[in-house]
This record gives structure tokens, sequence and C-alpha cells, in this order.
């Protein structure tokens, strides 16, 4: 391949790079090439990629002709290669903010919060449109409490919307698995501690549900595939979910998500195309695509994800909700799938901001002794949402070339990024991809498969100094500015095409739009959130993302805040909706 190979970029050393508004750094534009396949080209070119004749040649052929040789394989650069973006902990000194000790239990956490919280303006509430109404999950606990409604009530009607919506015509494949009886065993537990007068948190008896990439009984946890879960039985409840369980909430099962993380439309020719409530025709967005397709259609108010290329936020972003990814390390992985160790965060998915904070308070706690760990553990500081001060003299940093900052080597990055998590996720597989059959695998995992083990050790040593080079870069845009925001994603949801139904489908260029402005949050271990904020032409929802600092989630929850606010009057129902509230 010699004659072949690309020449490498040559990467100043950062303290030579100039990230000022008066840069000269060149701007790469995602330089993706590879046609849209589905159906049976896509059987076809898996077939080709897994041959010993043509697989090699053609592998080294996408990694030069999309640029991996030139920005990571070949590229020289300085400096030392970092493995977990693992931040020291750091007083910010933020604002409208209070300390939480780490010695609470989930639902103390959780009334901390909800301590935290505005009382809701009866301005605001009349001021909202009937069409564009979500039940929040204090909704859910008033009407609980006030005996308008009991969590059994709420159950029936929810499993039998799970049933109508996984069915023609509609066939939403919202879930991969849920179980009736178990969604009703709970919510009468639920229901009986209400009338003792002794419910366990706000949470208690709020349907949550849970990406099949997290462990939760009595589910298998299968990862979007139909096999994994029979290499790697589902033991017990992740960490994540022992915390929301303390909390009494029900758990309605495991939502649908692309097979393996490995795609971003939510395809999945398994269990279905996750579909979007604004438009069925269209993608969710992956891969937490039944997390937050579910949450946008009503069935519950909250929902989780794991964000391990913007798998949290951009499916909030494509779906009208918020999505909010912590900082690395404050959640702890214990229980979650292992497809991408350095890169993969546990996320929320919800219908507002407050409810993504409930939700965060909850399952946010100490790192298990066996996890990679911060020492010392980060602090907990919430955001005072209820104050009247307003936070004010917060910076905003545009991403990419701006009068505000220059972003240099974006695409490289995102590039880096995609190495790292192959590269993760097929030596976390590896012992299971022995014993596989790879018939049970979709085609366009198949394809990503044989990508991910085209990647050697030296290149992903170089996406390591590239994550060195990007986290000083954001550490130095960090002293000038609080916040960094950008569009969540490049595009809106694109249309769901028949021929990818069987097959899923490999469209790398809607692909590169959609995670291009979510990978800092991963590859870097930033804090990130997502917020609706308008629709485009065809009414489809369209997100602002704002990443922070490490530690900085009460400042992004107030900015988000803030944002959603001034958005909120505006916010538009589904057109697939469910109203688990609604009198009789």
């Amino acid at each position: 391949m010699g004659l072949f190979r690309a020449k490498g970029v040559v990467y100043k050393p950062v303290e030579n790079v100039n990230l000022g508004p008066d840069s000269d750094e060149s701007y790469i534009k995602a330089n993706v090439k590879a046609p849209r396949m589905a159906g049976f080209l896509a059987k076809i070119f898996a077939w080709f990629l897994e041959s010993r004749i043509f697989g090699p040649f053609l592998l080294y052929i996408l990694k030069r002709n999309n640029l991996i040789h030139k920005l990571v394989t070949n590229a020289e650069l300085e400096e030392s290669p970092v493995y977990v973006p693992l931040h020291p902990f750091e007083e910010l000194n933020e604002k409208e903010v209070k300390h939480v000790n780490s010695d609470l239990s989930p639902s103390e956490q959780v009334q901390q919060a909800i301590g935290c919280l505005p009382l809701p303006s009866e301005k605001i509430v009349n001021e909202l449109k009937p069409s564009s109404r979500r039940w929040t999950i204090m909704d859910y606990s008033k009407a609980y409490s006030s005996g308008e409604i009991t969590p059994y009530k709420v159950a029936e009607r929810l499993v039998a919307a799970i049933h109508e919506s996984s069915g023609p015509p509609l066939d939403m494949a919202f879930f991969i698995n849920y179980d009736a009886e178990d969604i009703l065993r709970q919510a009468k537990e639920s229901t009986l501690r209400y009338e003792r007068g002794e419910p366990r948190s706000v949470l208690d008896g709020v349907p949550v549900a849970i990406k099949d990439e997290i462990d939760c009984s009595p589910y298998p946890t299968t990862g979007g595939t139909k096999w994994l879960h029979k290499f790697r039985p589902c033991k017990g409840d992740a960490f994540c979910i022992l915390r929301l369980r303390s909390c009494g909430v029900v758990i309605i099962g495991k939502t649908n998500m692309h097979e393996l993380g490995a795609g971003t439309s939510g395809i999945n020719p398994h269990y279905g195309a996750t579909r979007n409530p604004y438009d069925p025709g269209r993608i969710s967005g992956g891969s937490s695509s039944g997390s937050a397709a579910v949450v946008a259609a009503g069935l519950c108010p909250v929902a989780l994800g794991v964000d391990g290329g913007g798998s949290v936020r951009m499916p909030a972003a494509l779906c009208g909700v918020v999505g909010f990814k912590p900082t690395f390390g404050r959640v702890p992985h214990s229980g979650v799938l292992p497809l991408n160790w350095t890169v993969g965060m546990v996320g929320v998915l919800a219908g507002t901001i407050e409810d993504a904070f409930i939700v965060y308070a909850a399952i946010n706690g100490p790192v298990p002794s066996h996890e990679t760990s911060v020492i010392p553990p980060p602090k907990m500081y919430f955001p005072m949402l209820q104050s009247t001060n307003s936070v004010s003299d917060i910076t905003l940093a545009r991403y990419g070339e701006t009068v505000d900052v220059t972003i240099p080597d974006i695409e490289a990055m995102r590039l880096a990024h995609y190495l790292t998590i192959g590269s993760e996720c097929t030596a976390a597989l590896s012992s299971y991809l022995e014993k596989l059959d790879i018939a049970e695998s979709g085609w366009d995992v198949r394809v990503a498969l044989s990508v991910y083990g085209a990647f050697s050790g030296e290149d992903y040593i170089k996406a390591q100094k590239l994550r060195n080079r990007q986290i000083q870069f954001h550490r130095n845009i960090f002293t000038k500015a609080d916040v960094i925001v950008t569009p969540t994603v490049g595009v809106t949801a694109y249309p769901i095409l028949n021929d990818a139904l069987e097959t899923g489908e490999l469209d790398y260029i809607n692909g590169a739009a959609l995670v291009r402005y979510q990978i800092a949050g991963n590859f870097l271990g930033l804090p990130a959130v997502t917020v609706p904020v308008g629709y485009d032409k065809k009414g489809l929802p369209i997100g602002l993302q704002f990443i922070g600092r490490p530690w900085s989630e009460p400042t992004l929850i107030h900015i988000a805040y803030a944002m959603q606010t001034l958005c909120i009057s505006e916010y538009r129902k589904p057109q697939a909706f469910y109203d688990l509230l609604k009198k009789d």
C-alpha cells in the first residue's frame, strides 16, 4: 500500500496555534466520500469488505479518501496521548448554585433538586398553547398526590398506548422489550405507597424508559442486536437504575436503539426503524432513538440514554426534547454495555430541562470503587433555578470560525473520535465476535464492524494525541468563554426510505452532519445539553446545544432553562402523541 500512502498533516504545537478571531487556521469541512447504500447495495458492500481478497484494499481506500490517513494515521504532532478524558475537579465559582452533600440518598438528592426549581408561573402556564403542553414529573406527582389519578391507571393507559404505537398503522418501533405485567406490578406498588401517604419521592409512579444499552431487570440487554444478550446476560440493575428505583419510578421497558450504537439514524433491521413522532416517515436519530421518541410522544416525561457520539443529544434535537450529557465520570457507568468506555456517558432525555435536572439529581452519585474515578471525587452543585437573581456575565463562544474564537481541527477531532469509538467497540466485543455468526448482525453494522476492525494500534494512539490537543484547545477557549454554543445537529430529521428497513442504511454524509457538533462532549468528556428552540419549514424540531467546562452542569442547566423559557410558548406537540394524564 506504500504507493497509495497519503501524506499526513504536520500539526503545529498547541502553544503556537492562534485561537483568536484573527486566526489564520484553516477550517476543513466534513469530507465524507461514501455514497448512501441500503438494500442489495449494502449487502454487496458488506460482502466485499468482509472478503479476505478485496476487504483490505477497500478499507484502505475508504480510510484514505475520507482523510483518516491524512488527518490522523500519518499525521505528525507533538502532543502525548490522553486515553481517558478524566478531568480533575476544580471549583468554578458558579453563580446561583448550592452545594449538595455527597452522602445523600437518591430521593434526598431529588428533594434538593425540587427545592431549586421555581414555582410554576400562572402566566407561563396560561400562555402555553394546548397544542404544546407536555406533562412533567411534577404534573404526575401532583396528580398522584391529589388522588386525581393513580399510577396504576396511568400504567394501564401506558400499556395500551405502547401496544397501539407498536402495531400498524403507526409501527413506531419505540421499544425492543416491554413487560405489561411488570409495568402494572410496579404501578400497583406505587399506588399503594400513595394511598399510605408514603411516596418515596416526586418520581414515585412516574414512567421512565431505559435505552437497551443499560442493564435493567427483568429485561435482557441486547444493545440493539439479536445476539449480544446470549453472550452477556443481564445479572441485575445498572447503578443508575438502582438509584432510580429507590426513588419509586416505574420502569416501562427497554427502548429501541441503533444496533450496537453504530449509527445515527435509529433504523434497526431487527426491531424496526424508530419513527419520529413529529413525522413518522422520518428518522428519530441515534443511537438513543427510542428514548428520545417515547419522551416526544408523551409516553413518559423522561428516559435514560447513553451518549457515545451525540447519541442522547442528537435524537433529542431531532425529536424536539431536551438531551443532557454530564461530565465524563459524573454518573457511574456500572451496568452499561462497555461499547465505548472513554467516550460514552449515561445521559437524560426529557420534555423539559427541569425534568432532566430532577433525574440527573437521582442518578448522580459516588463512583463505585471498581470504576475509573476522579481523585478527589467531584463535588456536587445544583443550579438554583428559583433564584430571582439573574445569572449574568456568562460569555458564549460560537463553534467554528467566528468573530469570537476559532477552534481548529474540528474535522480531525471527528475522525479521531470515530476511530476511538470504533476501536473501543471492537475491543469490547472481541471475545463475542469470535463466536458470532455474522449473519445475525444487520448489514449496516457488518460494514461498521469491518471498518472498526481495520483500525490499528498506531491509529488509536494518534487519535489519543489529537484528543490531548483538543482538550488543550478547549481549555484555552474556556479561559475566554464560559460556554460554547452550537447547532445541535447539521440537518433536521430526514426521510426513512423503504430500502433501509431490512438492511439498515449506510449514509455517512448525513451521519457526519448529524454528529459534527456533538463530538467535543464525548471525545473531551465535556458536559453538554441540547434544548428545542424552533422548527424548520416542514415543522421538524431544531435544537441548540451548549457545551461547558468540566463539572459546569449547574451553569449549563441555568442557560438551558433561560433558553427554554424564551421558546416554550412556541413548542408544538408531535403528530404521534399520547396524553396519559387526561381527564376521563
